[in-house]
Parts: C-alpha cells; structure tokens; sequence
C-alpha cells in the first residue's frame, strides 16, 4: 500500500480524515472518499511506506513534520497541513516545526473512531459533579486543549508452554454439641498449560506511566487496518523512543502473570499460592502499532495531571486533584449549615 497525498482528488483542496464517517472529507467542496477510493484515484505517493513483509528495520517514510517542544523535550510526528500550537504533554506554547525523512513506519493502525466533542463531553462529565475539583479543570481554554493522537505500541504475539506448581488448601469445619472441628488438607498441584497469545500491548512511549496505558485497554482488534499516513490528517502521532526490544520485558511479563492466574483458575481446591513457575514465553511475531488516544495534561500546583480516553471505545481513565480552595470552602460551607442546624434546633426545644 502506498502513502496518500493529503489533497482532495476533485479539488485539491486539504483533506482530513473523519473517524465518524471512516472516509476521507474535504470541507471546500464536501468530497467524501474511502480508503479504497482515494487508492482508485491514484492520489499516492510513489514511494511505499509498509515493507513490514521485506524487512522490519527502519525503512524510509514520506516528509512530515515534526513539532519539538522547548520546555519537555516531546517530539510529535503529524501531516504537513497540521498546526500544533501548544504540547500535548505540558502545554508549553513554546514548540518547534521541524521536518523529518527517516523513521520507521507503523504496520498498523486504528483509526480514530471517536471525535474531539466525544472527548470534550467525557471530561466535562467527568468534572461536574465534582465541586472540590480545582476550577483549571473546569476552565474551557484547558478543555478544549483535548488533542487526538496516536500513541505508539508494540504489539506481541506469544506462544507460552510448561508447568506451574501450586500450593493448595481445603479447609472443612464442623460442630458437634461439645467442640468446635476444623480440618486442613494440603496439596501441592502441578498444572500444565500450553497458551498462544495475539497481540500483546506494550506502549513504546516513555511518556506516559504504564498503568495509565494498561488503563485504556482493550483495544478492539477487528478495526486494525494497514498503516497508511494519511490517517494522520487532522490528528498528531508520537515518536517512539522505547524500543522493541526493551518494551518485550514488559509484555513477557503481562503475559507471564496471565498465564499464571490462568493456571491456577484450573486448581480444584479452595485456596491456593503460586510455589513455582516453570513457564516459558517465546515471541512468535511483533508489530509496530499506532492506537487512537484524546489527551490533555493540565498543570496544577506543579503537578501535570493528565486526562486521556480511547479514541476507539471512548474508555476514560485519569487522576482528579482536589483543590485547596475548594476543599476549603466546601468545609467551612458545612461548618456554616452544621451550625444553623444546631442553633435551629436548640431554639426549638429539640435539643
């Protein structure tokens, strides 16, 4: 598959893509195509950008720009008609337009299925029924800071065989007119599995805390498609800077731990602990995948927050701070209505 132009074959004018629609639009004269209609039109570049099948080293990938950001060092790779004007990291304005001709291209890609007003309703739900939250996460210039990006993954496939040893516990209690019985078997139970994995995610971003990452999952693979550049109109995308092969630890051991408690689901007894691990984790095959995420990180009392949802599933994770005014306030607020209730009912008579 070659790399799509970001011009509209009947017009020439800038074309984006619509994760609503999952088609090409062009808002000068309305033009509407798909993936497989752009191809027909020929609108590509000369140059191929997925060589996954000939080589997985770095190959080379069509002009983009790059937007350096002064204050945290963040590169993000977006299409030539994008305008960055503020890191979606820490909100510095301060950034760099740079251009880049060598990378390695993605293998594959889900599509935003979400739009930003998704995002901008999530978080705005998310904060209004919370009055001690801080008023910056309420203000709409932070909010609509919400940036759709695609974040680099690894994905593995695994295939996972051996043993697993487990110490396991039946406990029984009885009562009889005169004593209280309880009676403690224990085995020790060997469980073999053999397991084959499909992609499993390690984010290649060193950016964002693990657990948030792990947090937005699942993805639903039935929407992954061959990554093209052109699903990069209107949206950013990461640089990696976690390689393959350091970010393989990581998935060895999600998939390790899984297998673990699999095993043990097999174990027949009431209770059981891990005693060893005989299990053995060898890669199949590996991805370079781009996932759709909407983030915005918000800066409160030097502490960067962040906010992120699943650009696919519309799954919302992220950390709330309570603000020292507000919690301020809200307890002086309850103090003031304790009090009237109070006097009201010592006036009364009720107490």
């Amino acid at each position: 598959m070659e790399a799509l132009d970001h011009k509209c074959p009947s017009c020439g004018a800038k074309i984006t893509f619509h994760p609503k629609e999952q088609k090409w639009v062009c808002d000068y004269c309305g033009s509407k195509f798909t993936l497989e209609e752009m191809q027909k039109y020929q609108n590509a570049s000369s140059e191929n950008v997925n060589q996954k099948k000939a080589s997985k080293k770095e190959v080379k990938v069509e002009e983009a720009d790059v937007y350096r950001c002064k204050s945290c060092g963040a590169e993000i790779v977006a299409d030539p008609n994008t305008t960055a004007t503020f890191c979606v990291y820490c909100g510095n304005t301060a950034i760099l337009k740079e251009r880049i001709q060598n990378s390695r291209v993605p293998d594959l890609i889900i599509p935003f299925q979400k739009v930003k007003e998704d995002a901008v309703k999530a978080f705005e739900g998310v904060v209004k029924h919370k009055p001690l939250v801080p008023k910056a996460f309420k203000r709409k210039e932070n909010i609509n800071k919400i940036t759709g990006i695609y974040i680099p993954f690894w994905a593995y496939d695994f295939d996972v065989s051996g043993t697993a040893c487990f110490n396991a516990k039946d406990v029984h209690s009885w009562s009889d007119t005169s004593f209280h019985y309880t009676k403690t078997d224990t085995f020790m139970t060997e469980v073999e599995g053999h397991m084959h994995y499909d992609k499993v995610l390690a984010d290649g971003s060193s950016r964002f805390p693990d657990a948030l990452m792990d947090s937005l999952e699942p993805f639903q693979y039935k929407d992954l498609v061959t990554y093209n550049h052109a699903f990069l109109s209107g949206f950013l995308a990461e640089k990696f800077d976690v390689g393959e092969d350091s970010a393989i630890e990581r998935a060895k051991e999600r998939t390790m731990n899984t297998s673990v408690s699999l095993l043990q689901e097999e174990v027949r007894h009431q209770t059981s602990m891990l005693a060893s691990n005989k299990l053995t984790v060898n890669k199949v095959d590996s991805d370079y995948i781009m996932l759709p995420v909407f983030m915005v990180n918000i800066k409160y009392r030097d502490k960067m927050y962040t906010f992120a949802m699943n650009g696919q599933t519309g799954k919302i994770v992220g950390d709330l701070p309570l603000g020292r005014k507000e919690v301020i306030l809200w307890t002086l607020l309850v103090l003031v209505l304790s009090s009237l209730v109070f006097i009201l009912l010592f006036i009364g008579g009720i107490i």
